[in-house]
């Protein structure tokens, strides 16, 4: 129907009943309608009109760690949690609760002689002030002061909006009158200072006299003085026009008028209001730390469950202060280093003994895209993947003895397989091949054509059942590439893997939440999932070894040159055509990862060395800082041995090499001097030829890894 034939039938209508119409009906009418309207106001305020305890008005938020993480051979200094964001998503607001006996008593006479002196006396509506408030503002021919009392303000404050309305007048007084008749003076008065709004301190609303003292003057509102208190009684009724940081000429007078008011009402001796006066004024804002964490706080939400009442808990998670700031810093500053604004970067660092998520960076800037690119972004992984290959190469299967060893040689020849798609031929970066390398060779040096050999002959089928063990749960292709890192995971994932192998071989669910509180409170841990052994600690140390190399003297030794970082082992990785560039360093007690591309997968051109490692670099280099270097332990089930060589007939000891018991060579008498090989001489004469023309040079950059094919 529309809107003229509504009018219309509305029309007919009047006129039918015009007649049957009197002025006592419409009189009786009026009065019905506005005694309903009355009985809905005050039931409304009967149900409505309840008051918690203080610390149950502070929205429920979620906070950094309650105490500092400890890694690194080391803790960071204490530091107050501090909250990063609320459960529902809406502003954080700055509150401490405080009890009215903790309150100073000259701070809670400034309040009733300037907003409410006759509180003790009125039922929740004063009509002398109501009626001296309707005088001045008639003669005044505008709104120039308010009649409402400390208990309509905090009926406002909780249960109304800010919209002057004579329907909401109304509902304001109701409640008022039904929280008098509920409540005591002492627990209005509690609540209402409790609830206040103060300014802001930031992006955050700052409610309460506790919250406000420690923002504006630093200090426990127990603390306050005559003069601060007085300061913060006249910001009530305008906070940012008597802010003391904003206008502290107009806080002066502000605080003046209150302190003779208080000599007026017989509150305050003269000689001490005079103090008061002549008393200085801070003007410098004390603001509550703030951590950004934004992403983080998704995914920990997302792991909370909807069982949170919205007020009055505080959940504690597993970031660390010290150790978000340092990624944020780190990927702000990688990604303004490439010098390219629409590439994204995402960091992720967990303690591999417990899974805690320790920071978290799921992009450029949140504001511009929520999307959550550590965990939620499912990218190739490329030679970053080789350690789970290496895993399945190296440990015992239904108790035969390993594919491999990290002595084993490996052909580094041109390579050509067979697949539905069509023949698949991988490439070294440099296009160039090597010969024979040993397995360990072929990690530190991320060479491609010996982990494709390496991945067929352990089968991608055992390659994506070692994946699933490490807790890789994104779909994997069991296709010869898979070797090289062709199907997609995610940062999280991956750091997640890793960290099996920084703790010897036990896999630890990822956990963002430890604990949750009332309000001042003790906290409630909550139980963690025991990490379960997936990998033979032994198999895991062997990896650990090789990753080690690559950090030591293989494609990610730009991360360590100077050894501040110990024994620290990592792995480069970049995706096919340098879509994607990652870089993993771990050590016992700390697993980080970083991957940096762009969303729509255009070529970065640039490899994991490249992108990712200064981001991990320049992270460690202040989560580390004044730590001592962690060592890995050497598991049972470990050995050493000699490692033999043979060239041309002629049979020699090589380097040590570590073994897992049972699988090391025999013993050809390699206790003493043996003479080596001539391939070994050239070996090391091309190396001592190398190092020469760094030293020479003064330049030494992270080495090109990748290459045609799927890339290091």
């Amino acid at each position: 129907m529309t809107r003229q034939a509504i009018a219309v039938r509305f029309r007919e209508t009047f006129v039918a009943l015009r007649p049957e119409l009197s002025w006592r009906r419409i009189r009786r009418l009026t009065l019905a309608l506005s005694a309903l309207g009355l009985l809905a106001i005050g039931l409304e305020a009967g149900l409505r009109a309840r008051l918690g305890v203080p610390e149950n008005r502070i929205p429920t938020a979620l906070y950094t760690r309650p105490a500092p993480w400890s890694g690194l051979g080391g803790g960071h200094s204490r530091q107050p949690p501090i909250a990063i964001g609320t459960l529902d998503g809406t502003p954080a607001e700055q509150r401490i609760p405080v009890r009215l006996d903790q309150l100073p008593d000259h701070l809670i006479q400034a309040v009733l002689a300037v907003e409410d002196q006759r509180f003790y006396q009125h039922h929740g509506l004063d009509p002398r002030r109501i009626g001296g408030a309707l005088v001045a503002n008639l003669r005044a021919g505008s709104i120039t002061q308010g009649g409402s009392t400390i208990t309509q303000q905090l009926a406002k404050n909780l249960f109304l909006s800010s919209r002057r309305t004579p329907l909401r007048k109304l509902r304001e007084a109701a409640l008022a009158l039904a929280l008098e008749a509920r409540y005591d003076k002492p627990t209005i008065l509690e609540a209402y200072l409790n609830e206040i709004y103060l300014g802001q301190d930031g992006g955050r609303a700052i409610h309460g006299a506790g919250a406000a003292a420690r923002y504006y003057f630093g200090k426990d509102v127990r603390r306050l003085n005559l003069a601060e208190s007085a300061a913060l009684a006249g910001m009530i009724s305008a906070p940012n026009r008597y802010a003391p940081t904003r206008n502290p000429d107009a806080a002066r007078k502000r605080r003046d008028l209150v302190v003779q008011l208080m000599v007026d009402q017989r509150r305050l001796t003269s000689s001490t209001a005079e103090r008061a006066r002549r008393a200085a004024l801070a003007t410098r804002a004390r603001p509550a730390p703030t951590l950004e964490g934004r992403w983080f706080r998704d995914f920990a939400l997302a792991g909370a469950g909807d069982r949170l009442p919205a007020r009055g808990v505080a959940v504690y998670t597993t970031l660390d202060v010290t150790l978000q700031r340092a990624a944020e810093r780190a990927v702000r500053t990688g990604l303004q280093t490439l010098r390219s604004p629409q590439a994204e970067a995402a960091l992720v660092a967990l303690d591999p003994r417990s899974g805690e998520v320790l920071a978290m960076v799921g992009g450029r800037d949140y504001g511009a895209s929520q999307f959550n690119r550590a965990t939620d972004a499912r990218r190739q992984p490329g030679s970053a993947f080789k350690p789970v290959v290496a895993l399945a190469a190296l440990e015992r299967s239904r108790g035969q003895a390993p594919a491999y060893t990290l002595a084993s040689l490996v052909e580094d020849q041109p390579l050509r397989v067979a697949t539905p798609r069509g023949p698949w031929q991988p490439e070294n970066y440099d296009r160039s091949f090597h010969g024979r390398v040993t397995f360990r060779e072929a990690m530190e040096q991320s060479l491609n054509v010996p982990f494709a050999r390496i991945g067929l002959a352990v089968g991608p089928e055992r390659i994506v059942e070692t994946a699933r063990r490490l807790g890789i749960t994104s779909p994997l292709h069991a296709v010869p590439s898979l070797a090289l890192g062709s199907s997609e995971v995610t940062l999280l994932e991956l750091v997640r893997a890793y960290g099996v192998l920084a703790a010897a071989g036990t896999l630890a669910a990822p956990r963002a939440i430890v604990g949750r509180a009332r309000q001042g409170h003790e906290i409630e841990p909550l139980p963690a999932p025991e990490p379960v052994r997936v990998v033979d600690p032994a198999v895991a140390y062997l990896v650990t070894s090789t990753l080690q190399g690559v950090v030591t003297r293989g494609t990610g030794r730009s991360l360590n040159g100077d050894g501040r970082f110990g024994t620290i082992a990592g792995k480069t990785g970049t995706s096919s055509e340098w879509r994607d560039a990652w870089f993993i360093a771990y050590s016992p007690s700390l697993v980080v990862g970083v991957w940096v591309g762009f969303d729509d997968g255009r070529s970065l051109r640039l490899t994991g060395a490249g992108a990712a490692l200064p981001i991990v670099a320049r992270f460690l280099a202040e989560a580390a800082a004044d730590r001592e270097s962690e060592e890995f332990q050497v598991p049972d089930g470990i050995t050493e041995g000699y490692t033999v060589l043979a060239d041309g007939g002629w049979s020699a000891c090589g380097p040590r090499e570590i073994f897992l018991e049972g699988t090391e060579p025999e013993d050809h008498g390699c206790g003493g001097f043996a003479f080596p090989s001539w391939s070994r001489i050239r070996d090391w004469g091309e190396e001592v030829a190398r190092r020469a023309a760094r030293l020479l040079g003064g330049l030494v950059g992270p080495s090109p890894e990748g290459g045609s094919g799927w890339r290091r």
